[in-house]
């Protein structure tokens, strides 16, 4: 057994909400669980967070928002997994691989629509927690990436690791070799074993070591 308990995040979705209010959703979460620990029956001091794939840019947002409102000791660690990161699907395809070339046109209309208005916050890190300042990353809580190797989000999430190990706020950036992005969600299959086993040591190590 893991020893933790599991609160699923009801974050409202595009189009009919914008950014930055997904973000602040999660955010919010997480202080009430950590104002309600008692009564929730969990330690305040071992608040994780994550989620994956949009999720894993959720939660990204909602550390973006710790960090800015100095409030990052709230969480222990952060997890995101296969995370949607910044606006790599706007550059040229050409040197991309053929997982993100595959999804470029529809990941142009998925940030489109998660944006309240695209021009405007197509450099704030509410939208793209990638294009956050070094300043703000070194506030960032503990952070473990989880990747997959022919995942549609693996240059920008390798970038923003390469970038939080710098800031000192990296513990692992972990890439499952041979799997895509769908075959982690996928139960019974190797990758999503090995994201079970994953998240099993994780606890083990660096929650309730």
């Amino acid at each position: 057994t893991s020893n933790c308990v599991v609160f699923n995040v009801d974050y409202r979705l595009a189009p009919e909400t914008k950014c930055p209010n997904n973000i602040k959703d999660f955010y919010e979460v997480i202080k009430y669980v950590h104002c309600n620990a008692e009564t929730l029956g969990v330690d305040p001091s071992k608040i994780v967070i994550g989620g994956e794939s949009g999720g894993g840019y959720i939660t990204l947002g909602a550390m973006v928002l710790l960090a800015e409102n100095e409030e990052t000791d709230l969480v222990k660690l952060a997890i995101p997994s296969v995370p949607m990161v910044d606006d790599y699907s706007f550059s040229d395809p050409l040197p991309m691989t053929k997982e993100e070339k595959e999804t470029v046109p529809f990941m142009r209309r998925a940030w489109q629509l998660i944006a309240d208005d695209f021009e405007t916050q197509k450099s704030s890190p509410h939208l793209f927690p990638g294009k956050s300042s070094d300043e703000l990353l070194a506030k960032f809580p503990p952070t473990i990436i989880l990747e997959v190797e022919f995942d549609i989000f693996i240059t920008e999430a390798s970038r923003l690791a390469r970038r939080l190990r710098r800031a000192g706020r990296l513990l692992e950036f972990v890439v499952i070799p041979g799997a895509d992005h769908y075959s982690s969600f996928i139960p019974g299959t190797k990758a999503n074993k090995l994201f079970v086993e994953i998240f099993q040591a994780i606890s083990k190590e660096y929650v309730h070591a």
